[in-house]
């Protein structure tokens, strides 16, 4: 099928309140209806615009428009302290801030070549699954709910609460958590706060069967997802996909396994990979990886040693509490980190965790003062979005609102 010309493109920069444009040009002889899909459409995962070429109900081609979210965090990173970024970093993935929050302070780590502690890399481990479980739950809740299933949006909420309460309880917050330090974590884990997360283990496959129970043979849900929106193994590397929806389509990559962090070189667990690349795919994998993320947790839950989370080194981490009150140097010490930074060497440096929605990156360049003289935040959702004009041409209309469901995009990650 021919391109379109280039005039016929301009026409989606215009005004994005027009819900419908009737384009008097063709694609071989077909008239083409132009369509705005968004930026305020329940469906599109956020401030998504999406615009939308058709020949009756098929997609011709769709054009993602974005930036209605962006609020300049790579900018905002080269004016704030090291530890002060954090907080920043809760607000890209909102839905996996503990992820985000440990890809950064890793890259810090990075550069400034230190180790963490060994409890510190478990307790890192497990929070990490958490947060990948709790963004599935929504991706499940929300794509069914989407296709017109409310009660799997019921079940999913349900549960993701009962992450949320141990997120509160070692965090203090729910939902941004700002719980990783360069260096170690905010505060230790309790043993009964270890006891929690056991429990939770325990209870969640129950509740993994009642959402199979509920989507996965049904056949409603499989008219809609089975051979919708399908994209090849090279198709998917071509345009850059990472994450579930990679390993989706064939492609056994995980960064877990092909270049290991924190400790998942040291315990057991298979990668989720389907071969069909269509939305049910994509599906499929996020439901296999809660369950290998219960299993990697219940490891770490097991190994996890006593001792401290946090490195020694006053020049990187805050003083203890107790320490203030006898030691002028550890008084010193804080009031420099707090009002000033500390000071990391000159040199830059790249460090990729997989989150849960793909491969994660920064690639931080310093100039050796307290703040970063260059962020590049590589974000799976953004990369992934790409592939979404691929995916939909030659699908119904319909089938648009499945297939970005699948992709699991959230535009904070996207806008950044």
């Amino acid at each position: 099928m021919a391109e379109p010309a280039s005039d016929i493109l301009d026409l989606a920069d215009g005004d994005a309140a027009a819900l419908i444009t009737t384009v008097e040009r063709t694609y071989d002889n077909l008239e083409i209806l132009r369509v705005n899909m968004g930026p305020q459409h329940p469906s599109t995962h956020g401030v998504l615009r999406v615009v939308l070429d058709l020949d009756g109900e098929r997609v011709v081609r769709l054009r993602p428009v974005i930036g209605y979210l962006h609020s300049g965090k790579e900018k905002i990173a080269e004016t704030k302290t090291y530890h002060q970024f954090i907080p920043y970093t809760d607000r890209i993935d909102y839905l996996a801030p503990m992820a985000y929050n440990t890809g950064y302070v890793m890259t810090v780590e990075k550069l400034l070549g230190i180790e963490v502690t060994e409890r510190c890399a478990w307790l890192r481990t497990i929070l990490c699954e958490m947060a990948r479980i709790s963004s599935h739950i929504v991706f499940y809740a929300t794509h069914a709910l989407e296709l017109g299933a409310t009660s799997p949006f019921m079940y999913g909420f349900r549960d993701r609460e009962l992450l949320y309460d141990l997120f509160e309880e070692i965090a203090g917050a729910r939902f941004t958590v700002s719980y990783m330090r360069i260096g170690g974590v905010r505060r230790d884990a309790t043993d009964d706060w270890l006891a929690g997360v056991r429990k939770f283990c325990d209870y969640f496959p129950r509740a993994l069967d009642e959402y199979e129970a509920l989507l996965t043979q049904n056949e409603i849900f499989l008219q809609r997802t089975w051979n919708i929106g399908r994209i090849s193994g090279d198709e998917a590397i071509a345009l850059g996909l990472s994450g579930p929806s990679l390993r989706a389509s064939g492609v056994a990559w995980d960064i877990r396994k092909s270049h290991p962090y924190l400790w998942y070189d040291q315990i057991e667990w298979n990668m989720a990979v389907e071969d069909a690349g269509d939305c049910y795919a994509r599906y499929l994998v996020r439901m296999r990886e809660m369950r290998e993320s219960l299993r990697i947790i219940r490891q770490c839950l097991d190994r996890v040693p006593k001792g401290p989370v946090n490195i020694d080194n006053p020049k990187v981490m805050l003083p203890r509490r107790e320490e203030l009150r006898h030691s002028m140097e550890a008084l010193i010490h804080h009031f420099l980190l707090v009002s000033e930074g500390f000071w990391p060497p000159a040199g830059e440096v790249y460090h990729a965790i997989e989150a849960p929605k793909g491969e994660l990156g920064f690639y931080l360049v310093s100039d050796g003062t307290p703040k970063a003289y260059r962020l590049k935040i590589r974000a799976p959702s953004f990369c992934n979005l790409q592939s979404l004009d691929r995916m939909c041409r030659g699908a119904l209309l319909a089938d648009v609102v499945a297939i970005i469901g699948s992709l699991d995009i959230v535009m904070g990650d996207v806008d950044r």
